[in-house]
């Protein structure tokens, strides 16, 4: 706790406005001037009484607050980068790798806004990043080097206290930290609903900890001043048409290195609407197709694992992608999706070619292991470039590669298929693959149109002028 025994006591002012007169205590803490004002003079009185007992009797008061060590709540008595640096251990061990980045995402540029001054003897890219790489990193946090070792010494000395959320200007600052990048643009809707969910769960943590009385978060709807309003619809124009899908998937297929791999797996997106972590998790024992000569060319692929790539930092194996359980299911839960003939047929050829047996992932790096998102995106980036024209490689045509598993959906839903049904093969539930699809469903917009013209027009004026 940074305090001091330099405190000195200044005459109370008094301002005497229209409607009302303000008594306003004055002192000043380490050169530092604390004003606390007061609406009758007894109370204002009282308070400074307070103050100049607690300074005759050797009491220290605090830097950050101004009070006296005796006066403090709880909150004071707490700086904020040591209770996030324990909120960030305290939920590690039960949180995803994934879900450990996001929470020191969302910290570090609350924590720079937390600090009494701004670190001018350091590089910003350079403090940001040990915070976020050591300071909210359980796993990392005693291997820092020495130069981070520094940063992170100079943060924690300079840093206020819990208190600060308590002060609602303070607080109101460190929360537009949170919702802002560093070029002072709003961030991502779906950042910002992700850093206020941590803050949150860190807040309520407080509350258990009885170091904050409340949730300084806003509630009602002045909440919506510090978040930004979105959509979760999936933007039709990101939607790729079978032609444009042929040729991005035929230009992924002749390309020299690794080629006919990555052509696999973004059919399988394409074709089975599978998330590519999950697509990654694929085992060849899961992939159930019928015999060659068979009739009906119909398979399967059940899903049960996924390993979203997160960065080695964040897992517990130092892996780059995590093993996890299907995306909001329980861990041991799975979901089977069908193979269509085409698809079949891919990945027959597929698993011949790799020589793969059950217990092999159906999709591996060049060296064995898992497929490196870094090649899958490369190549997909790389496929828009060559197919598309430039024009609609500026627009968000195919811009993700998530957009094939978005293809696969809307042309699910536009074939007729039951929404419980393309719910159940996407594993999602049927509310957000409706409100996420909502603008892409148009398969019986013809009829809807031809019922529509069915209601009758009204008569041509100019004809009746004739």
């Amino acid at each position: 706790m940074d305090t001091t025994y330099d405190v000195k006591f200044w005459k109370t002012s008094v301002y005497e406005g229209k409607t009302k007169t303000t008594y306003t205590v004055r002192w000043v803490v380490a050169g530092e001037e604390c004003r606390k004002p007061f609406s009758k003079v007894g109370l204002a009185d009282s308070f400074r009484a307070g103050l100049v007992s607690a300074a005759s009797k050797g009491e220290a008061f605090s830097l950050s607050t101004g009070l006296p060590v005796s006066h403090m709540s709880r909150a004071a008595g707490a700086k904020w980068y040591d209770f996030a640096v324990q909120f960030v251990d305290q939920i590690w061990a039960r949180t995803s790798a994934n879900n450990r980045k996001n929470v020191a995402k969302a910290l570090t540029p609350v924590t720079i806004a937390l600090l009494r001054s701004q670190p001018t003897m350091f590089n910003g890219v350079e403090v940001r990043r040990a915070l976020r790489e050591y300071a909210f990193n359980t796993r990392r946090r005693e291997q820092a080097p020495p130069e981070v070792t520094v940063i992170l010494r100079w943060v924690q000395r300079n840093s206020l206290t819990m208190a600060a959320w308590e002060d609602e200007g303070t607080a109101e600052t460190a929360l537009r930290a949170a919702m802002t990048k560093l070029d002072g643009t709003p961030v991502a809707a779906s950042t910002a609903r992700r850093n206020k969910r941590v803050l949150n769960v860190l807040f309520e943590y407080a509350l258990k900890k009885k170091v904050l009385e409340e949730n300084p978060l806003p509630k009602g709807k002045g909440a919506s001043t510090t978040a930004t309003k979105t959509s979760s619809a999936v933007d039709k124009r990101s939607l790729l048409n079978s032609d444009q899908a042929a040729k991005l998937l035929g230009w992924v297929y002749d390309r020299p290195r690794g080629g006919q791999r990555l052509h696999t797996f973004f059919a399988t997106m394409y074709y089975a609407g599978a998330r590519p972590e999950e697509v990654v998790a694929i085992d060849v024992g899961d992939v159930r197709l019928p015999a060659a000569d068979a009739e009906d060319q119909w398979g399967e692929l059940l899903l049960h694992t996924a390993h979203p790539e997160v960065g080695k930092q964040w897992t517990d194996t130092g892996e780059v992608r995590e093993m996890r359980g299907l995306k909001g299911r329980a861990a041991d839960d799975s979901r089977t999706v069908p193979c269509r003939p085409a698809l079949t047929r891919i990945l027959r050829a597929h698993i011949e070619r790799e020589g793969l047996k059950p217990g092999d992932l159906l999709m591996r790096g060049e060296k064995g292991g898992d497929l490196a998102g870094s090649v899958i995106r490369r190549a997909w980036r790389r496929a828009r470039k060559e197919v598309l024209t430039s024009y609609e490689f500026g627009t968000p045509l195919g811009r993700r590669v998530y957009d094939l598993r978005h293809t696969c959906l809307t042309n699910w839903l536009n074939a007729g298929v039951p929404a419980a049904t393309v719910a159940e093969w996407a594993g999602n539930s049927v509310p957000v693959l409706l409100s996420t699809y909502a603008r892409c469903v148009d398969g019986h917009l013809h009829d809807l149109k031809r019922r529509i013209e069915q209601a009758g027009e009204l008569p041509d004026p100019a004809a009746g002028r004739a």
